[in-house]
């Protein structure tokens, strides 16, 4: 008979070997469940601390089969189409790394204006526009999530890439001179010419006399005077008696040095002098054709500004600019109170004067506000994300700024050139410097 202590002492030794032999089972049920599941969603690459799953890969390629079938467009071979869809799954993963490495967020607000955005261009409501996303076979959550890396990418570039572009002055001018040459042939100019000779051996107070009164002769016509009277009263050109008309013309008929100056000028301008061997010559543009105007609405304004912080909230600042435009109401200066009030100090200065502006200028909250109101018209309280305003047009007026708007456009084109040229290089440097474990068996295969 077993003593009572090593009874006890065995019982516990039982004890520990069944504890032992159940989490042994346990683990191994674990394990083999941890393979199941590795075998279902398989991994088919490590990129740097992440992964791509066998699924995100299947269904990826599932909606690029399913768009080039939407398209007419016949499928690669399964390896091929397996291995762009997973090269692109693997930049994709980089970016969004190196995204949250950088702090780049995208909330869901920027999201759902997206969308917003991409349905009023179709002219859908949103809920016409997730039913167009079912039919089209997508899952609304998965679109959703997919424009969020979109905005997310974008602004990964802009912060890596964009920063970085510079367009110079004479990139702009150099294209302008090239790639839009033919455009410009297009466009006819009716002119009219006023020349204040200089004589073959004039002296130097002889050329500051003539072109004195060039200048003089430019002020009277910005003034009012006419100009075909005053060409042939004045001018020594060859079509003076004609008042000065050169009649309709293109770019390459008139001289060298009056094409920078033509295609600076809108309809009525007078030009400044030009100088040539023969004098000083005045250009009017009387009218052309085949110009593509471009008329914008500028908007002169002015606003008080309150910001919020840790003291003053939206309830306190809407209540002090309420103040403010109860005292206007009473008379007091608008200016005054800007200078004494508004938080925003560039304006604050000039009386809060923000001077004329372009659209598009201002955050979009604020523009909008300002496009609704009455020339002197004051606004109740305007929330941006700079804080609350009160806001005062003082005038609107309309300006071809077919000029600024062409130039813009070759900055526009000249810019998204290089980010396409610096983006490729950015991504194969991205792609080639990170660590990529391609697992997917297939694309491995030589056959």
């Amino acid at each position: 008979m077993l003593h009572k202590r090593g009874q006890v002492k065995i019982k516990c030794l039982v004890t520990q070997f069944i504890s032992v032999l159940f989490l042994g089972c346990l683990m191994l049920v674990q394990s083999h469940n941890s393979l199941a599941a590795e075998y279902l969603d398989g991994i088919v690459a490590v990129v740097e601390d992440d992964v791509i799953l066998d699924s995100e890969l299947a269904r990826e390629a599932a909606s690029i089969v399913n768009k080039l079938k939407a398209n007419n467009v016949q499928l690669p071979p399964k390896k091929i189409l397996y291995q762009q869809v997973l090269e692109r799954l693997v930049v994709d993963k980089l970016q969004s790394q190196l995204a949250q490495k950088a702090g780049i967020k995208v909330s869901d607000e920027m999201v759902n204006s997206s969308l917003e955005s991409i349905a009023q261009q179709n002219g859908m409501s949103m809920e016409e526009f997730r039913q167009e996303i079912s039919k089209e076979g997508m899952d609304y959550d998965a679109f959703k999530e997919n424009i969020r890396q979109e905005i997310l990418v974008n602004q990964l570039r802009s912060h890596e890439i964009g920063s970085r572009i510079k367009v110079s002055e004479q990139e702009i001018r150099h294209y302008l001179d090239t790639e839009i040459s033919a455009e410009d042939q297009k466009i006819k100019y009716f002119l009219g010419h006023i020349l204040i000779s200089v004589p073959e051996a004039a002296s130097a107070s002889e050329i500051q006399a003539e072109e004195a009164e060039a200048y003089s002769v430019i002020s009277r016509l910005r003034m009012g005077d006419d100009f075909k009277k005053m060409a042939v009263s004045i001018s020594d050109g060859a079509n003076a008696l004609k008042g000065g008309e050169l009649g309709w013309r293109t770019l390459n008929q008139v001289p060298t040095l009056f094409v920078d100056v033509l295609k600076a000028m809108s309809k009525g301008d007078i030009s400044e002098p030009i100088r040539s061997p023969g004098g000083f010559h005045i250009l009017k543009l009387i009218d052309s054709t085949g110009v593509d105007s471009h008329i914008i609405i500028e908007t002169h304004v002015r606003h008080i500004l309150i910001k919020t912080n840790e003291i003053v909230n939206d309830a306190e600042a809407k209540k002090r600019l309420a103040v403010i435009a109860g005292r206007i109401a009473d008379g007091d200066d608008f200016a005054a109170l800007a200078q004494a009030n508004s938080d925003d100090t560039g304006s604050a200065l000039k009386g809060g004067d923000l001077d004329w502006v372009m659209p598009g200028l201002l955050v979009p909250s604020f523009e909008r506000a300002m496009s609704e109101l009455a020339v002197n018209e004051i606004s109740g309280p305007v929330q941006t994300q700079f804080g609350w305003h009160i806001i005062q047009v003082l005038g609107r007026r309309t300006k071809d700024n077919s000029e600024e708007h062409k130039i813009s456009q070759a900055r526009d084109k000249i810019r998204k050139r290089k980010i396409e040229e610096e983006t490729e290089l950015w991504l194969r440097r991205l792609r080639d410097e990170s660590y990529v474990d391609i697992r997917l068996g297939f694309l491995n295969d030589e056959k």
